[in-house]
C-alpha cells in the first residue's frame, strides 16, 4: 500500500493579518491531485487540519470540497486526528457521513482504546494495514492532577501517561491483527513534541504541557510500529534519525521564519519488511522574503523584486542607524504600482521608543504568551525566587485555555 503523510495544515490562519485561503487552497489542489496522480491509497492527516478551534466558513467549505474530491476514489482511505489547535468535538461531529467516504476521524482520546484502531481493507476487501489513529493526547486524557504535586511530578505523569496511551492503543491492534491471521504492518499517528525536535521563532507552535513542554523520547513508542507519522512541529524531519518515524512538517510556512524552509509531505510504500519512506517536496504558494539592514539594503532588495515583476509578501527588519521615523511611508512609496506586499515592519530605531526610555527594541508581535508574562514579571519586580512557581501557575492556565473545546457546546 501506499500512503500520504501529512499535518498541521492551519487552515485558516492568517499573516500579520492578510488572509491566505487562497494559498491554501491552492496547497489542497495541488495534494488532491498529487494522491490522484501517485494511485495513493491512504491520507493520514496527523492533527492541526485548521489554525483555530472556530474554523470559519471558508476554511471549512476549502476542508469539505478538498475530502470530497480525494473520497471520488472507491478505495481510496483517509485518516484524520486532531491536533492541538483543532476543536476535537468539531472534527468528530461529522465522522459517521464521514464513514461512508472511506474517511476516519478521531478527535477525541478514547478510554476504549479499540476505538482509534482502523483497519485499513484494499480493493480486495482484504485488510492491509492498520492505523492506530492516535489524537493530541490533552492533560485530562493523561493525567490525573493531585494536590500538593511537585512540578516534575506533574512531568512524569503526563509522559508516563503518553506511553500508556499509545501501549494500549498498539495492543488493541495487536489483537486486532491476530484476529486476521496475516502480517499486516501497524500504522501509529500522533501530534506532540518529541525530544530533540527542531522548530523555528514565529512558527506558532504551542507549549502542550506546563514545565518542560513534556517533550517525549523515542521509548515511550512501541518498538513494532511499522512507521508513526506525527505532527505537531512544523520542520519536516526524522525523530531520532529513524527513516519511520517521522514529522512531515506544515505544508505552508506558517511565518516569515519558516520561508525559507523545503516543505513537504512523506510518501511511505509498504511492499516487504520495511517501509520505504520519502519526502516530496511541496511546491510554494506564495512567496514570502524578509529585507533586512539599513535603508540603502532595503530599498536595494525592494528594486531588486521589482525589477523581476515579484509579488513577495515582505517583512521589514530595519537596523540602520537613522532613527527613520517616516519608514513606513518610504517603505510604501517604494513598493507602490507594484504586487509587493509588506505585511510587517520592525523598526528596532523607532524614535518613540527611544523617547519612552524603553531598552528594549521588542513589541507583541516579537513575543510569545510566555515572553509576555516575563516580562511581566520584570516590570513588576517580583523576586526571583518567586518566579518559577508564578511561571508554571501561568503556563498551566494557558495549557488549560488552549484545551478548552468552544465548539462541543
Amino acid at each position: 500500500m501506499k500512503l500520504l503523510h501529512t499535518s498541521d495544515w492551519h487552515i485558516g490562519r492568517a499573516l500579520y493579518g492578510r488572509k491566505r485561503y487562497e494559498e491554501f487552497e491552492a496547497f489542497l489542489d495541488w495534494l488532491a491531485a498529487l494522491i490522484e496522480s501517485a494511485n495513493i491509497d491512504v491520507l493520514l492527516v496527523a492533527g492541526d487540519v485548521f489554525d483555530n478551534s472556530t474554523p470559519s466558513n471558508r476554511a471549512q467549505e476549502l476542508y469539505y470540497r478538498f475530502l470530497c474530491r480525494v473520497a471520488a476514489a472507491p478505495h481510496r482511505h483517509v485518516v484524520i486526528t486532531a491536533g492541538n489547535h483543532d476543536s476535537p468535538s468539531f472534527l468528530n461531529a461529522p465522522r459517521e457521513l464521514l464513514k461512508f467516504l472511506n474517511i476516519s476521524v478521531v478527535g477525541y482520546a478514547s478510554d476504549r482504546p479499540a476505538e482509534e484502531v482502523i483497519v485499513i481493507a484494499g480493493a480486495d476487501h482484504e485488510a492491509r494495514l492498520i492505523v492506530c489513529a492516535i489524537p493530541y493526547l490533552r492533560d485530562r486524557d493523561i493525567r490525573t492532577a493531585e494536590a500538593g504535586e511537585s512540578v516534575e511530578d506533574k512531568e512524569r505523569k503526563i509522559i508516563e501517561g503518553i506511553r500508556a496511551h499509545y501501549r494500549r492503543v498498539y495492543e488493541a491492534a495487536e489483537a486486532k491483527r491476530a484476529t486476521l491471521n496475516k502480517s499486516v504492518p501497524i500504522v501509529a499517528m500522533g501530534h506532540l513534541f518529541t525530544a530533540g525536535g527542531q522548530t523555528v521563532d514565529g512558527d506558532g507552535v504551542r507549549e502542550l504541557y506546563i514545565g518542560s513542554l513534556a517533550q517525549v523520547g523515542r521509548d515511550v513508542f512501541p518498538a513494532g510500529i511499522d512507521y508513526l507519522a506525527l505532527g505537531h512541529l512544523h520542520i519536516p524531519q526524522r525523530v531520532g534519525g529513524s527513516d519511520s518515524i517521522r514529522y512531515s512538517g506544515a505544508p505552508v510556512p506558517i511565518g516569515f521564519g519558516e520561508s525559507g524552509q523545503e516543505k513537504s509531505v512523506v510518501l511511505v510504500k509498504f511492499s516487504g519488511d520495511a517501509p520505504r519512506v520519502a519526502n516530496i517536496s511541496v511546491p510554494r504558494f506564495q512567496e514570502m522574503k524578509t529585507l533586512q539592514g539599513d535603508w540603502q539594503t532595503i530599498a536595494r532588495g525592494i528594486d531588486e523584486l521589482k525589477s523581476t515583476g515579484n509579488r513577495a509578501w515582505l517583512e521589514i527588519i530595519y537596523e540602520g542607524d537613522e532613527i527613520a521615523g517616516d519608514l513606513r511611508g518610504r517603505l510604501d512609496e517604494a513598493v507602490a504600482g507594484t504586487g509587493l506586499e509588506i505585511l510587517r515592519v520592525r523598526n528596532s530605531r523607532v524614535l518613540e521608543r527611544a523617547m519612552s526610555g524603553m531598552t528594549t527594541d521588542e513589541t507583541l508581535d516579537d513575543l510569545d504568551v510566555t515572553g509576555v508574562f516575563n516580562r511581566c514579571l520584570e516590570a513588576h519586580n517580583i523576586p526571583e525566587d518567586q518566579r518559577p512557581a508564578l511561571l508554571i501557575a501561568y503556563q498551566e492556565i494557558v495549557a488549560a485555555l488552549n484545551e478548552e473545546d468552544h465548539m462541543a457546546e
